[in-house]
């Protein structure tokens, strides 16, 4: 199981919401990304590979993973990077992103939990 906690939401983070997407950062996030990303701090983190039908928790909202970028492990274990999409995938996807359903765009805010089950 992998727990952040979010920390900070850019002032254009929540603003993909008709894209039904959110960005996903670590405290380490490169200035220009910031402000159009969820930033979040690991509290724990056991290195389980992310897999479809693992379940995501953002918040009050629990979703399950029905597709799987090529990079998106790497990059969630390494940068707390990983975009998340609230929609029908592709056949293609980009990689470093999931696809969950149910397709509901979730309301964080600071101090909500992120937990991928």
């Amino acid at each position: 199981m992998k727990t952040s906690v979010v920390s900070s939401i850019g002032p254009m983070a929540l603003a993909f919401e008709d894209e039904k997407v959110i960005i996903l950062f670590g405290p380490k996030a490169p200035n220009e990304l910031k402000d159009v990303s969820i930033i979040h701090e690991t509290k724990e983190y056991d290195y389980q590979p992310l897999k479809v039908g693992t379940r995501l928790v953002l918040g009050t909202h629990e979703y399950t993973i029905e597709k799987i970028g090529t990079e998106a492990y790497n990059n969630l274990t390494e940068l707390g990077h990983i975009s998340v999409y609230f929609t029908d995938a592709p056949a293609e996807v980009l990689p470093g992103s999931i696809y969950v359903t149910p397709h509901i765009f979730p309301r964080l805010t600071p101090g909500d939990e992120i937990k991928f089950l």
